[in-house]
């Protein structure tokens, strides 16, 4: 009912936690500021007759009973509502309720998004992170961290770094914010509160995490509270997944029926058994697990048994599945999403958006959903991120299951801060961690030979499978041939003609140019596979060679090792450069898979040059010094104990020292000081110093779509589900080979940093994929 206080023509009237105002005469006329003295404004939307004016009361109210309800699951809940009570502080202010009105003209729906680099944006998170401070004294600087930086992300301490924002000591001095935010007249109520226990989990190490954590709260919170304002259709699509026991009974009756239908091999009774090993061990204590087991053992169905039966037993919430590659993430997420359905989200820049709906686009935002498929770079680096859109989901880990699929391929450079802030999720966060794969990494705590910590890792890791090397020697499937002289190259012409013999067989390099060379020497119709080609073309190069390996046909392929880890292919005979004993391994993975021959047969080779410098050197380099000193079988696990602690100790495994950036200063003085920003910028899993370049694949004659998306860019400009679409058909170039490419005009700007093969230029080959020519940057063609 309209309420009797009219200015001009304006009528104003609450329903719920908003405020209508409608001008009855002019519709875009509103002087909201001048009649909404105890009523500020949160956030304004349009509607028929006019404009919905979000209270901002309600909205710190409704943020601060999320963010609680999200934090209750660790501890965190009167930290939690104490950042929703007063993370808007700032719109108190006149400067902001004016900014609000005029700069939307309630037009622009996001104007309360404030954002540093944006000229105009009035400031709103500094004044309620300066009264936290006020209020609560030392252990309100945590909170300052948290409001700081719920739009911009969270800030660093002190500005070291020129594009890391403003630091939290500068943005506390700005006590006018918090002045004009006060004159506002905020309720007593918001403005109150006392410090919480201030008991961070794990201590100073484990300082940055629960702050994460905590602001992970605060920025789902916020932007859910919004959106039920805001989009009320929205709102409507989140949640009602189904129960983790209804999808159980799925996965039974699947696992029933694909029981009865597979045939009565030996491998396939052995994966019986470890699928049974699995659900026997589901009933133990939370904590964290390893399931090493063959590959082509049934790990993927098998780990998600005992995730299953695990969650349920112990109340946990969700799965999540992490995978370290985009090349095999499709496969897994297929046969997931044929037992599970619409309750499997994705999580990963290659997605197809033909495959996404609504709904799973909103639960990707923040893991909402009770099956995660996600790569490795998505989880670490939302684990170290400071922005809040990245941090939104950290929250829905709490009381989860993690599956590291294929965990060895962890990247060395950032181990320990992965491994420390996996043990505080254990310990503190009711998370179940399963390390899963067929070379475990040695991840155990070392110390070197003056006692000093090597590698604070993971403890109490218990076994899923009882007897792994019997289990091993059970599924042993495959011959492994070493040349007697490990320190004598082949030439690529040995090479090949080695391989002309079979008629079906797979080759594994070290490097994109190396699987140029030797696939140049083969015979025509021979398949090449590598990160040149773009991930359309990959995939369907993968299906071509699945449909002969299944119909029996002969087919020989050059690849890198984007194959080895969990693609699943079944060659007689498989050819593996020298590398690390982790990645001859998965090699021979893709031979005999299905136990169909007695044996089969992996030849490892020297190839006519050594691996890059880095991590692929220095892993082939550890393998020649584990075979020099073993007397066990080449494949047996102690030797892939031995090889991971040879790798280990040979790299730094906090590279970019992470860690010293996200651990709090001893110094009672000014006890909390973390740099935020800075560690998210330096933890980046992928190298992003190349450029990706958009190429024109075209599977059949007729097939016109990369040109239809590249015109709509070129015309429209990127949007969310065109840059999707457009990721399928991109290749990641050096530096120097874009710069050869551009000043050769072979790709051209479709759009302002966004780069494309340019129309007619031969630069993508349907066999090879991107052509880059002889030339070679230092150090830079790298692996896969």
């Amino acid at each position: 009912m309209p309420i009797k206080k009219k200015i001009l023509t304006i009528a104003v009237w609450r329903t719920g936690g908003s405020l209508i105002l409608q001008d009855r005469l002019h519709p875009r006329l509103i002087l909201g500021a001048t009649i909404m003295d105890s009523h500020r404004i949160a956030h304004v939307r349009r509607i028929a007759d006019g404009f919905a004016v979000h209270d901002l009361e309600s909205h710190l109210r409704g943020t601060a009973a999320r963010a609680c309800r999200f934090a209750a699951g660790f501890g965190g809940d009167e930290w939690a509502a104490l950042a929703g009570k007063w993370h808007d502080l700032g719109k108190y202010s006149e400067e902001f309720q004016r900014y609000i009105e005029s700069a939307s003209g309630y037009e622009r729906e996001q104007a309360h998004i404030e954002n540093e680099n944006v000229p105009g944006r009035v400031d709103h998170s500094t004044a309620g992170a300066i009264h936290a401070v006020k209020t609560l004294g030392p252990p309100g600087r945590m909170l300052a961290y948290l409001i700081a930086g719920h739009h911009a992300g969270l800030p660093d301490w002190e500005k070291l770094e020129p594009d890391t924002g403003s630091g939290l000591r500068e943005r506390l001095a700005n006590i006018h914010r918090y002045e004009a935010a006060i004159s506002g007249k905020p309720p007593d109520d918001i403005l109150a509160g006392e410090a919480p226990r201030f008991t961070p989990p794990g201590g100073r190490e484990g300082f940055s995490l629960w702050a994460r954590m905590l602001f992970s709260c605060l920025a789902d919170a916020d932007f859910l509270d919004t959106e039920a304002f805001m989009d009320e259709e929205k709102r409507a699509q989140r949640g009602g997944w189904s129960q983790l026991t209804e999808l159980r009974d799925r996965f039974d009756t699947h696992m029933a029926q694909f029981q009865r239908e597979v045939p009565d091999t030996p491998v396939n009774r052995l994966r019986a058994e470890i699928l049974a090993d699995c659900r026997a061990a589901a009933r133990r204590t939370p904590g964290i697990f390893s399931l090493t087991v063959p590959t082509g053992g049934g790990k993927t169905l098998s780990g998600m048994a005992f995730a299953l039966d695990h969650a349920i037993a112990h109340r946990q919430r969700r799965i999540i599945h992490v995978i370290p590659y985009t090349s095999i993430i499709e496969q897994t997420a297929a046969v997931f999403r044929d037992i599970f359905g619409e309750a499997v989200i994705e999580h990963h820049s290659n997605l197809d958006p033909d495959r996404e709906t609504a709904r799973s686009r909103l639960a990707a935002e923040n893991w909402d959903a009770p099956i995660i498929v996600t790569t490795s770079v998505q989880l670490f680096e939302s684990l170290f991120a400071a922005r809040p859109g990245r941090c939104r989901k950290l929250h829905n880990l709490v009381g989860s299951i993690i599956v590291l699929d294929e965990v060895q391929l962890l990247p060395p450079a950032f181990l320990q801060p992965i491994l420390d802030v996996l043990n505080l999720l254990t310990q503190y966060y009711g998370v179940t961690l399963v390390l899963s794969t067929a070379t475990q990494p040695a991840l155990g705590s070392r110390k070197d030979t003056f006692g000093r910590t090597r590698l604070r890792g993971l403890e109490q890791v218990s076994e899923i499978v009882p007897d792994p090397e019997h289990l091993y020697r059970k599924l042993e499937r495959v011959r492994v041939h070493f040349p007697e002289n490990l320190q004598r190259p082949q030439e690529w012409p040995a090479i090949a003609e080695r391989l002309k013999q079979h008629k079906s067989v797979l080759a594994i390099v070290n490097t994109r140019r190396h699987a140029r060379e030797l696939h140049a020497l083969m015979p025509a119709g021979t398949h090449h596979l590598s990160a040149l080609m773009c991930g359309a073309h990959r995939s369907a190069v993968i299906r071509e060679i699945k449909e002969k390996l299944q119909a029996g046909k002969p087919v020989r392929v050059v690849s890198t090792q984007l194959v080895e880890a969990g693609v699943d292919m079944d060659f007689p005979v498989v050819y593996r450069a020298l590398a690390g004993l982790d990645a001859i391994a998965q090699a021979a993975g893709r031979c005999n898979r299905e136990g169909l021959l007695e044996k089969g047969d992996l030849h490892v080779f020297v190839p006519p040059e050594a691996p890059p410098p880095g991590v692929l050197r220095r892993a082939a380099a550890k393998t020649l010094s584990v075979l020099a000193t073993t007397q066990e079988v080449p494949l047996s696990q102690a030797n892939f104990h031995r090889f991971f602690e040879l790798f280990y100790d040979d790299c730094d495994l906090d590279k970019e020292k992470i860690n010293g950036l996200l651990t709090p200063e001893r110094d009672a003085r000014d006890p909390i000081r973390v740099q935020f920003r800075t560690a998210a910028k330096k933890f980046r899993i992928i190298d992003d110093t190349g450029v990706n370049v958009l190429v024109r694949y075209r599977r059949f004659e007729e097939d016109d779509e990369v040109d239809m998306l590249l015109n709509i860019l070129g015309g429209e400009g990127p949007s969310r589900w065109l840059m999707r679409k457009l990721q399928r058909y991109s290749v990641n170039v050096s530096r120097f080979h874009f710069d050869r490419l551009k000043d050769e005009f072979l790709v051209e700007e479709v759009w302002p940093d966004i780069w494309a093969q340019a129309e007619g230029a031969p630069l993508y080959d349907l066999t090879l994929g991107l052509r880059l020519g002889d030339a070679e940057p230092a150090a830079k063609d790298l692996v896969v």
